[in-house]
């Protein structure tokens, strides 16, 4: 039997039998296969393997017209599954890798030593990853001298070039069954920085499937098609709507800029945004896209029934245009499709399934394409939906749209951040009330015990970078040495630290002439770690100001970005206990007069013991804050930039009131009277720029800006 159909390429209308693909050497060793479709034209076979193997040599196979499988099965080469095996690390130059080993293994784990007058930069340990990647950040041993840094070779490449002066340049290769992902080329510029992006080398084969993928100055085009059918209501129109800014403010979040599509369908098609747009000098920022997006209203829709097939058509369109344009580039970006529907296609519903995998197989073998579908409206048609979207093992492509924190944790799902998760600021921002979701939400948060005669010391800390917890001075004695310091993440045993750094003009007793016993100007300190952490989504360290890592969360681009601009951007300021900071100069004036009743504190001294260092909080004007306690201190003050990036702006240094009752954890409510005070962070950069931009460190250097 014979069906009709009508392709995208424009070609006509095409004659289709139902034509069956047979099934013989479809079997895999030490796995299984699953199919979308039966053996019919269209079907998608994919292999499953238990983890820590893959599928070789094909991870799926689709059923074509013709009633073969593509790609098809090979008579002298077996279907199995393979152990899934990382780039060879034995790379490093000037520096040993151990152990040595012919092939690297999931959970294999790897060191990296320097030779004699190099410092080692990057993870000093490294883990084979489920996903055929290593984990951590790519080890270097540099030394000074040189305009730029040392830029490092990936575990699997090859790297010629040497000198790392102005204008010189280094080009990198992979091994023989490996893609080379970022800069093939890179420059040695005037300002220190390397051109292009790092480069890595991973397996062709996809381990794991494949999800947004999302890396600092990588190649991304997401489509993004949108039911405004009648059968989609107003409040479900604006759910969706709002999904999809919130989508595109997340993807933001990891200082990476798509290209975008973005329309809306009904019986025709209006366009938003073309990814066209965004070609040449004029493309469109992510402040326009939002723009047009909020702008577009529902009651302009003059359409009735629910095309997808034409949307599809579309979107296909703009691909073919791009790949004609530069086919090589179009080979290397990640292209993601994402409709919203609620799956009553009134128009075509039939072809759409076949039309998928047929164009995808025809025009774009070997592209890098997801599709995702969200299920929107009131009624959803599941059953017509699931058959379009994307089929990997362990992967979800079809959800249903939610608001809040179940979408953000949907959007979480399908974000792969593997290559950006060590960016500053980075969080979950909702919580459970679990220990887990809290770390997601505070994965910068540390906590810090100090053993003495007679007890412990505790306070809070708060990881800036790998290598460096930033606390309070007070929470250290004259008498303690750094073997009694340990530090602890939640998840992580204790973490011993190197070196104590407290601020040069911190002196708890500078005013004890005065009547003053404590005096807590420059409250602040640093831990320089004995190892590096290993950055994760649940282990990463916050921004802090006057950086240009922090530029790039804050979307601040350009050479000038001055430091004042970090502090004018609008936010709440909170603490971890969700403490109100004032900042405004009328606020903090009206704040600080509190501290008046600490023993001691006059209005005459007032401003010489709450100097201009100190950020304050409490009271219940005009905001009802929580107070600090005495495991609190050296904890971050910090605000939130778009839900997704967080700021230390301060440090928890004292208060004027103990109100929290021994061995009770719930947050205390201030009074009227209680003020708590914190150190600035923009007052102490010096500090800050001397320990945390140093070159000699293990990990890269925070990148500190000059005004």
């Amino acid at each position: 039997m014979c069906k009709t159909y009508s392709f995208t390429d424009l070609t006509g209308v095409g004659v289709l039998c139902e034509t069956l693909c047979n099934d013989k050497n479809l079997d895999i060793e030490g796995g299984y296969y699953t199919l979308s479709n039966g053996h019919f034209y269209g079907s998608m076979l994919v292999y499953h393997c238990p983890e820590g193997y893959y599928a070789y040599p094909a991870l799926t196979r689709s059923c074509q017209k013709s009633g073969a499988w593509s790609p098809g099965p090979k008579r002298r080469s077996t279907q199995r599954c393979r152990m899934i095996e990382c780039p060879n690390p034995l790379v490093l130059e000037s520096g040993s890798v151990f152990p040595v080993q012919a092939q690297y293994f999931v959970n294999n784990e790897t060191t990296y030593e320097c030779y004699s007058g190099y410092t080692l930069r990057g993870s000093s340990s490294r883990k084979c990853q489920p996903n055929g990647k290593w984990s951590g950040g790519t080890p270097i041993c540099i030394r000074d001298g040189d305009r730029c840094a040392d830029p490092g070779t990936p575990p699997g490449a090859r790297r010629t070039g040497d000198f790392f002066g102005i204008g010189d340049g280094v080009t990198y290769r992979c091994d023989d069954g490996l893609t080379l992902v970022g800069s093939k080329e890179r420059v040695c510029q005037e300002n220190g920085q390397w051109t292009g992006t790092e480069p890595k080398c991973y397996y062709d084969t996809d381990l794991v499937g494949k999800k947004i993928h999302v890396e600092k100055g990588g190649l991304l085009n997401i489509y993004i098609a949108m039911d405004i059918s009648d059968s989609i209501n107003e409040e479900e129109f604006q759910k969706a709507r709002n999904a999809v800014i919130k989508l595109i403010t997340k993807v933001s979040s990891f200082s990476v800029s798509p290209n975008y599509e973005i329309l809306f369908f009904a019986s025709d098609i209006k366009e938003i945004v073309n990814i066209i747009d965004f070609s040449g000098e004029n493309r469109k920022t992510l402040d326009n896209i939002l723009t047009e997006l909020k702008n577009f209203q529902y009651d302009a829709r003059e359409n009735v029934g629910t095309n997808l097939n034409l949307a599809f058509k579309t979107i296909l369109e703009s691909m073919a245009i791009q790949k004609q344009r530069n086919e090589t580039l179009f080979e290397q970006l990640y292209h993601v499709l994402i409709f919203f529907t609620d799956g009553i296609i009134t128009l075509l519903f039939t072809c759409i399934f076949f039309l998928i995998n047929y164009s995808f197989n025809r025009f774009f073998p070997t592209a890098l394409v997801n599709i995702y579908i969200f299920g929107v409206g009131s009624d959803i048609y599941d059953e017509d939906i699931t058959p379009l979207v994307t089929k990997r093992d362990g992967e979800t492509h079809y959800f249903k749209v939610k608001s809040g924190d179940e979408l953000d944790k949907t959007f979480d799902e399908i974000i792969d951040e593997a290559n950006v998760v060590g960016l500053c600021g980075l969080h979950r921002n909702y919580d459970k009330g679990t220990p887990d979701s809290q770390r997601l939400r505070y994965p910068w948060l540390a906590r810090i015990e100090v053993t003495r005669e007679g007890g412990q010391g505790k306070c809070m800390g708060s990881l800036v970078t790998p290598e460096y917890i930033l606390t309070a001075a007070h929470c250290f004695k004259f008498e303690d040495t750094v073997d009694k310091i340990k530090v602890k993440t939640i998840k992580s045993q204790d973490i011993k630290v190197k070196s104590l750094i407290l601020h040069p003009k911190y002196n708890l007793k500078a005013k004890a002439a005065e009547g003053l016993n404590e005096f807590y100007d420059y409250d602040v300190a640093l831990l320089k770690l004995t190892k590096s952490v290993d950055v994760s989504i649940d282990t990463r360290p916050i921004c802090i100001p006057c950086t240009k890592e922090t530029s790039a969360a804050l979307k601040l681009v350009g050479e000038k970005i001055t430091c004042k601009q970090h502090g004018a951007v609008p936010a709440y300021i909170y603490t971890f206990t969700n403490m109100l900071v004032t900042f405004t100069p009328h606020m903090r004036k009206n704040c600080i007069g509190l501290a008046t009743t600490v023993e001691n504190i006059t209005a005459n001294n007032l401003e010489k013991v709450v100097t201009a260092n100190f950020l304050c909080s409490g009271g219940r004007d005009p905001t009802r804050d929580n107070i600090a306690c005495k495991g609190d201190s050296g904890g971050a003050v910090f605000k939130n930039y778009d839900d997704y990036r967080t700021i230390q702006v301060g440090v928890i240094s004292w208060g004027s009131k103990n109100l929290c009752p021994e061995r009770v954890s719930q947050k205390q409510e201030s009074t009227d009277e209680s003020r708590d005070f914190h150190i600035n962070l923009f007052k102490v950069v010096p500090f800050l720029k001397e320990h945390l931009g140093d070159d000699s460190s293990e990990t890269a250097p925070l990148t500190f800006l000059d005004g």
